[in-house]
């Protein structure tokens, strides 16, 4: 009986120095993990700022596929909401600011105890490469929360491997968002023809890219210095493709609404007649373009159409890749001229 009585004042006192022992942890944590992510900065901020993205990323419901997601009435920006229940109980996750392209503060609380600070940095480090950091912390742990903590590791062991999955899933959804792409052949279409300002030159495939940006940007930089009125979206005129020798002439043109007399010698004025087109719509990165206009050039025979002659070919940029940073909202148009 002593010793039963002994047994159990011992497990007493273990459990009242673990109390006491768990009690006295600190009252405040942070977790933080960054991950460094090739796409523009805008793109994955877009994404985080609207909680209807969460799920496809979210660690905590590819864990548990029971857990039930409940969207706000709003998604996206401050007020906006995100509520879940699972087997461990309910939570919220709230956005109360916001910096666009830079930063989102969020607060997340879980049942009735007091809310995290969960806090993102978006910073870019390139064009096309972002460092990602998504950070919780919390300085009113509650006593159930320490003692978890405690026995698992520590919050950071506790609660970092899983915003490294949802860092790393977030990262796979981006750049695959980014690569998305359509081609449509829209129609059998009249092309208004117009005025343009021009330049022309004849280059390498390997080399068109880069020359086609700096002839666009000399036309472009001309048509602001004269205070000179556009009259659509810039466009590719191409006059011969060498595929043998691996060649291209084309102009980068920029149509005006009346004929321009210009006084630069590389800077012309054109003029395209209106003509009968098969039109041809690219959704996505550049990078598809070939296969776009492989896609157009088949479907011309393939539907006993014939193609004009030394006639037009036209590839019109609708979108501005510098103000729409996702490649999977780019568009462009692309003319074939037909008898």
């Amino acid at each position: 009986m002593k010793a039963l009585k002994y047994i159990l004042f011992l497990i007493l006192t273990l459990i009242i120095g673990l109390t006491i022992y768990i009690a006295v942890q600190p009252n405040s944590f942070e977790i933080k993990r960054t991950r460094t992510i090739e796409a523009p900065t805008q793109v994955i901020y877009n994404n985080v700022i609207d909680f209807e993205n969460w799920e496809a990323w979210s660690p905590w419901t590819e864990k548990n596929n029971e857990t039930k997601v409940t969207l706000g009435e709003k998604t996206k920006g401050i007020g906006s909401s995100y509520s879940w229940v699972d087997k461990v109980g309910k939570g919220q996750l709230k956005t109360i600011e916001t910096s666009e392209n830079n930063s989102i503060d969020q607060k997340l609380q879980f049942g009735e105890y007091a809310p995290s600070d969960i806090h993102w940095d978006f910073k870019p480090k390139t064009k096309s490469i972002t460092e990602v950091s998504w950070t919780m912390n919390s300085d009113k742990i509650p006593f159930k929360f320490k003692a978890y903590a405690l026995f698992t590791g520590g919050f950071d062991e506790m609660i970092g491997p899983d915003f490294e999955r949802g860092l790393e899933r977030l990262d796979s959804i981006v750049v695959s968002s980014m690569k998305v792409y359509s081609i449509k052949i829209d129609k059998i279409t009249q092309h208004g023809g117009g005025f343009y300002l021009y330049n022309t030159t004849s280059a390498k495939m390997n080399d068109y890219e880069n020359i086609k940006q700096e002839m666009f940007a000399k036309v472009s930089a001309y048509v602001k210095a004269n205070n000179i009125t556009t009259a659509g979206p810039p466009f590719v005129l191409y006059h011969k493709l060498d595929e043998e020798n691996n060649a291209v002439m084309f102009s980068c043109c920029i149509p005006t609404t009346n004929q321009v007399i210009t006084v630069e010698s590389d800077i012309l004025t054109g003029q395209l007649d209106p003509f009968k087109a098969l039109k041809t719509t690219l959704k996505g990165n550049y990078s598809n373009i070939q296969e776009a206009w492989k896609t157009s050039l088949s479907y011309i025979p393939e539907n006993n159409l014939i193609q004009t002659e030394l006639g037009p070919m036209l590839e019109v940029y609708v979108t501005d890749s510098t103000k729409t940073s996702n490649p999977a909202d780019w568009i462009t148009e692309l003319y074939l001229a037909l008898d």
